[in-house]
């Protein structure tokens, strides 16, 4: 539904590329982006939060080794991988660099991103519960939440999320897994098949006529003042965000495995799709804590629905939709349909991304079906983001970073895409 703001109302039109308003792809390089030595020490969050994230996952470990088969070492995390110099050479537009896949289309548990915020957001709330209940002790193992005592506690209680379907299902699985209700909310037209696959978890999934915001709006007013529930909201979290974050250092783990530098001679450039921005913004919060200014990171949106970039450069004052400067909001890339972009990212990471790149359906899917045809990549149209924006970011930033940079591709979800889903998109491909 758009927005109906006055003239005062709307965010300044200047600030926007012509080729934002007429949505068609661009590339904004962030004129907000400023030294991260200047901007993480003015941060609410700091380091100590990314460490205590970290020593979570590290407690949870053996509770998710039990619950989900083929996580013997009860960590979440996905590949890094090299894509073969032609096809890289393809992504880059021809030039120079190497590139490699952040793979967590194939992510464990949830064959997406956000298996990263929402699996841990679940659990910061059990663990919160089972404080509070009594039931920890000095030096048990957390496989115990998987147990008699605290699966009665976790009965009584409902862990609810706003989504367009990943999210819903990370949260969905991991709170059914430990023996939480679960609800979730969606637009009516979100995926029929990631409605479908909720139920089948046991979640209760409630339609609501608009779109993704209008859902979680209603989502959070319901759950407001039920103190036998848990609301993941994710415009506002900083669970979710901060179980994001912690990705940077699997990341870092990755690249000096595979003896990548990234340094002020070697930039780092990852390219990550936004959608409301939790997970984009975690990533880059973390990597920047890790790397400082020697990572640059990019964001990927859909040219009917680049929120983050619209919120960034009317400033961030007050929040700014889509809608407010004529825009429907309307894209195949369901994960990235968001017409209003997270305060609450726009506000700590605005100044430490690069810039934010817009692309179109059409390229999603081409994209989604060269690296199926080229590299074996099954992923979503949301998931394909970054590999349609390499090339014209590269194009349009500055040449000294080409030759000595490392550009990786986060892809986002696809492994649980459906046959005949999948099918489709290689057919619009």
């Amino acid at each position: 539904m758009k927005g109906s703001g006055t003239m005062e109302t709307r965010p300044p039109m200047h600030a926007l590329p012509a080729a934002v308003l007429r949505a068609e792809p661009t590339v904004w390089l962030n004129p907000h982006r400023r030294p991260s030595a200047a901007v993480l020490p003015g941060l609410a969050l700091t380091e100590a939060d990314l460490r205590d994230a970290e020593a979570r996952w590290h407690r949870f470990a053996p509770l998710l080794a039990r619950l989900f088969a083929g996580l013997a070492d009860g960590r979440i995390d996905s590949a890094l991988a090299p894509l073969a110099p032609d096809v890289a050479a393809r992504v880059l537009g021809g030039a120079p660099g190497t590139v490699w896949v952040k793979a967590d289309h194939d992510l464990p548990v949830t064959g997406c991103i956000k298996a990263r915020g929402g699996v841990y957001e679940v659990l910061a709330y059990a663990e919160r519960l089972a404080e509070e209940a009594g039931l920890l002790t000095d030096g048990a193992s957390y496989a115990a939440f998987a147990t008699g005592p605290f699966r009665d506690l976790f009965a009584r209680h409902t862990v609810a999320v706003g989504s367009t379907g990943n999210l819903g299902f990370s949260v969905g699985v991991a709170a059914r897994a430990l023996g939480f209700a679960v609800e979730v909310h969606m637009s009516h037209d979100a995926k029929a098949w990631k409605k479908r696959r909720l139920r089948a978890l046991g979640a209760r999934v409630v339609e609501h006529a608009g779109d993704y915001g209008r859902a979680v709006s209603a989502a959070r007013s319901a759950f407001r003042d039920r103190n036998d529930a848990h609301f993941v909201d994710d415009e506002n979290s900083l669970a979710l965000f901060l179980g994001y974050a912690a990705a940077a250092r699997d990341l870092a783990r990755q690249l000096g495995q595979a003896g990548i530098a990234v340094d002020a001679e070697h930039p780092l450039f990852v390219y990550l799709p936004c959608g409301v921005g939790g997970a984009p913004g975690g990533v880059a919060f973390g990597l920047k804590l890790l790397f400082g200014d020697a990572v640059r990171p990019v964001f990927v949106e859909p040219v009917a629905a680049p929120c983050m970039l619209v919120q960034l450069a009317a400033g961030l004052e007050r929040p700014v939709s889509v809608y407010d400067v004529g825009l429907d909001n309307r894209t195949a890339a369901d994960g990235l349909a968001v017409a209003g972009a997270s305060m609450l990212v726009a506000r700590t990471v605005g100044a430490l991304v690069e810039a934010i790149v817009t692309v179109t359906d059409d390229a999603l899917f081409a994209w989604v079906k060269d690296l199926w045809d080229r590299a074996g990549l099954r992923l979503e149209p949301s998931a394909a983001a970054g590999f349609a924006a390499v090339g014209p970011f590269v194009a349009e930033a500055d040449g000294r970073d080409r030759t000595r940079a490392t550009h990786v591709v986060w892809t986002t979800g696809g492994a649980h895409l459906p046959d005949a889903e999948f099918a489709a998109a290689l057919a619009r491909g």
